[in-house]
């Protein structure tokens, strides 16, 4: 192997070719195969495949492009800067009538991260467009609507960010496509997919979140396998809600696709970080097979009428309860204006008793609070222990088997799309999108994967 490809993300007959060429990367080059003549500059693969067929240059025009080769591909270095200047152009692909049209929107995070080919610097800031090109087995599984709807880090994120995000994504859904990908950072796609999970009521089509735990400079990237999946998944599969789509180990062999409002990144940096809490994934995708693991909230409808609630109240706290908390800290928020505070309670959902008096405090005056566990797996119930049902008593809303993320997002929803605290208490209690169930079971699922 040419040393200087090394890391490149090529391998296989591409490999052979450059290597023979005397070719690395940033190098200009021509193909000519099949009648047809392409150059430009080499680019390394932004995400690591299993596919060693193609090879992807930088055109004269500044675009990307997937080229495949095959064994008479005709390789060769080549001199000279670039003959023209970059002209704006709307695809280098004609669209696959026989494929869905599936909108890539672009957000940030390790998955829009890439290796700049003159200095070796990973950027975060790879647009949507980009990550297509530098994927071009894409084209094998959907026509692709790239667009970039902002470029954060996902712990920058704000609710005015999620309020964008939908509005995007409606106004995608609402084009005709088939399903929405959306490339966002895994620290905080919980939340993201959680919010979208109530601001985008009666999906016609499936929209699925996608991100990678390994930037696109490592040999073990999870990027290109996740984001093929995923336009496989919002492509064909007969879902209409919104997912989180990883890795299901830690090697490449499979993805699951997790409900929005159930998901939780269990890890820092494994590829399989994110699993489903109290509940099963919805989908299992292995290449192009979609296997149904549990029961969509609703099926794809193209007929569907999408309703958009995108806005969400800023001014709720998540709490985490522990030995000697004082219940100034309650008395803070409520000093501070916050409508709305979600308890990490231990156990079924306890705090400490002189919590109680700032708690009270808090319900008088119009607050929300509502109680969720600091264990990964199990529910909420405050009718077990005397402690809980004082709790019970003064207000306290328990969340049953809802994490706590959810919990707090859905709060900021109900605030923000409600008339009264009352009836965002209320609703605290019904399950709008799958984030609550009557049962709660330890699976096999969560078992078996050793996390």
């Amino acid at each position: 192997m040419n040393v200087s490809l090394e890391g490149s993300g090529y391998s296989g007959l591409v490999i052979e070719k450059l290597s023979t060429a005397s070719i690395k990367i940033g190098d200009r080059l021509k193909i000519k195969q099949d009648g047809k003549e392409f150059e430009g500059i080499l680019m390394p693969r932004s995400q690591v495949g299993t596919d060693p067929f193609h090879i992807v240059l930088k055109l004269d025009n500044g675009y990307n492009m997937g080229i495949k080769i095959g064994p008479e591909s005709h390789i060769t270095k080549s001199k000279g800067a670039r003959k023209s200047k970059p002209k704006a152009i709307e695809t280098l692909v004609e669209d696959n009538p026989l494929l869905p049209t599936v909108s890539v929107l672009s957000t940030g995070g390790t998955i829009a991260s890439r290796v700049d080919y003159r200095t070796g610097a990973v950027n975060p800031a790879l647009t949507a467009q980009d990550l297509y090109d530098s994927v071009p087995e894409l084209r094998d599984h959907a026509n692709i609507r790239a667009k970039v709807s902002m470029s954060i880090l996902s712990e920058n994120i704000r609710t005015s960010d999620w309020t964008k995000i939908a509005r995007t994504i409606a106004s995608e859904v609402r084009s005709g496509v088939d399903g929405v990908v959306v490339a966002h950072g895994t620290d905080t796609m919980g939340y993201t997919a959680a919010a979208l999970s109530f601001a985008l009521q009666n999906l016609p089509v499936p929209v699925a979140l996608v991100g990678s735990q390994r930037s696109s400079d490592r040999p073990s990237s999870d990027a290109s396998l996740n984001l093929i999946g995923a336009t496989n998944l919002v492509g064909h599969a007969d879902v209409a809600e919104v997912m989180v789509l990883m890795h299901a180990q830690s090697d490449d062999s499979y993805l699951y696709a997790h409900r929005g409002t159930r998901v939780r990144k269990l890890h820092s940096s494994r590829r399989d970080a994110f699993q489903s809490v109290n509940s099963y994934p919805i989908f299992r995708v292995e290449g192009t097979e979609i296997e149904e693991i549990s029961s969509p909230l609703l099926k794809r409808d193209p007929e569907r009428k999408l309703k958009i609630k995108p806005k969400f109240e800023e001014l709720v706290g998540l709490v985490k309860t522990y030995p000697g908390i004082e219940g100034r800290m309650i008395d803070h928020l409520v000093d501070d204006g916050y409508k709305g505070i979600v308890l990490e309670g231990t156990g079924l959902g306890h705090v400490p008793e002189g919590f109680q008096p700032s708690l009270k405090r808090a319900i008088d005056s119009g607050v929300v609070v509502a109680m969720t566990s600091q264990c990964i797996h199990g529910r909420v119930d405050l009718d077990v222990y005397r402690t809980g049902v004082e709790l019970l008593d003064i207000g306290v809303v328990p969340c049953q088997d809802m994490i706590s993320e959810t919990a707090l997002v859905k709060l900021m929803w109900l605030l923000a799309n409600t008339k009264t605290p009352e009836q965002a208490g209320t609703l605290m209690y019904t399950s709008l999108a799958g984030e609550i169930e009557m049962r709660s079971e330890y699976s096999e699922y969560n078992a078996d994967l050793g996390v």
